[in-house]
């Protein structure tokens, strides 16, 4: 362009415009309070925190410092309705404006209000409030979880209640913040660790009463959906009466109050005993009276007609068999008494033709040799003899 005309005055350059922008920006964005959702946090290896709060025309990008982080111990998440405080800078080299953040609270009602009814309608689309998934509490409950902080009443209201009511139960404290941006976080990771224990039968989630900004955490979408991916029954008990929160939708159950959750999740052991007497009394008086139904029944059968039939007939037979049983004895005397004799008379008869008898009444017998000698014609002179008696022999030669 060698017919350009040359300016006559100086041209800023990049960094002065930059220079002029960022001295009037930084002058007049002091100590300015912004509301909006965070969304795009990411934390750099420094531990700084850059994200971006918007709302539904603009966006502002922001920074968080260490140091600062530390200061405020919080937790920053995508999705969080906050109020920011700090100032606004511009950073020469990228050509933006940023704000340095140095206060985060929680955003007030009506913002909060509105993002809960959106919240609401998401998860109420997608099904997670549908009874079809909700879980059934168990009867008689040995061990239970409890997430609530360990500094507060929530967990005091929920142990006496317990103790009072139920004190066959086990109850297993986990702590977690029930209030402030760092609390969401927490009731997440204590939903997850409780899964992990063993025999956890029934789980308490929630916080005595307050403000809507107080029960925020219990709004927030990651505590709904962990709440609705818990293996265990959940019974929300985030402490309000009138007004539900989003965990309260999405919980197997829900109470009013913590001590209205103990109530909920185990019975009144002084209601089972009660039961137990009516039962066992409701049980004697059946018994009673089918007793005595009975012993009527039996007593108009003992007197009936066909019951007498068969008792003649019974005590005829009865009779009989005795005069048959007699009669079989006698003839069994009898058979004896004849068998006796008999015997008695063989016993004789053999005695009577026993050879030794004659020896047992005093007389002697004459041997040769082996031969009895009962004449003196049987006897040989030439040869001994030997005479036997009863009670020994003698040989004479």
């Amino acid at each position: 362009m060698p017919d350009q005309i040359p300016f006559s005055f100086d041209v800023a350059t990049v960094t002065d415009i930059t220079n002029q922008i960022k001295k009037v920006l930084e002058s007049n964005f002091r100590d300015v309070l912004v509301e909006g959702e965070i969304s795009n946090v990411n934390q750099s290896r420094n531990g700084h925190y850059y994200f971006t709060v918007k709302d539904d025309n603009a966006q502002l990008p922001c920074v968080v410092w260490r140091s600062t982080a530390q200061r405020m111990d919080v937790e920053l998440s995508d999705g969080q309705q906050v109020v920011l405080g700090g100032d606004i800078q511009v950073y020469a080299p990228h050509g933006r404006y940023q704000m340095i953040v140095s206060l985060v609270q929680q955003a007030g009602v009506g913002r909060l209000q509105q993002k809960f009814e959106e919240l609401k309608a998401k998860l109420q689309k997608e099904g997670l409030f549908d009874d079809a998934h909700k879980k059934p509490l168990p009867a008689f409950p040995q061990h239970i979880g409890v997430i609530t902080s360990s500094t507060g009443a929530a967990f005091h209201d929920i142990r006496s209640t317990f103790e009072q009511r139920w004190p066959l139960a086990t109850l297993y404290l986990h702590h977690a913040s029930v209030q402030g941006l760092n609390s969401a976080g927490e009731l997440v990771e204590a939903i997850n660790t409780m899964q992990t224990q063993p025999n956890i039968d029934v789980l308490i989630i929630g916080r005595g009463g307050g403000s809507l900004e107080d029960l925020w955490p219990f709004n927030e979408e990651k505590v709904a959906r962990a709440i609705y991916d818990c293996t265990i029954p959940v019974i929300s008990a985030v402490g309000h009466e009138v007004d539900f929160s989003i965990s309260d939708f999405v919980a197997d159950s829900r109470a009013a109050t913590p001590t209205q959750a103990a109530m909920i999740a185990a019975p009144d052991i002084n209601d089972l005993r009660m039961q137990i007497d009516d039962y066992t009394m409701g049980i004697e008086s059946f018994l009673k009276t089918k007793i005595e139904k009975y012993k009527e029944y039996v007593y108009r059968l003992g007197h009936s007609h066909a019951l007498l039939k068969v008792q003649d007939r019974l005590i005829h037979l009865r009779n009989r068999v005795t005069s048959l049983r007699e009669k079989m004895q006698h003839r069994q005397q009898s058979m004896l008494l004849n068998r006796r004799s008999r015997f008695n008379d063989l016993v004789y008869k053999l005695e009577k033709h026993n050879p030794n008898e004659p020896l047992e009444r005093g007389f002697a017998r004459v041997w040769q040799g082996k031969k009895w000698v009962q004449s003196k014609a049987a006897a040989d002179k030439d040869q001994g003899i030997r005479i036997e008696w009863k009670d020994g022999s003698m040989e004479i030669n």
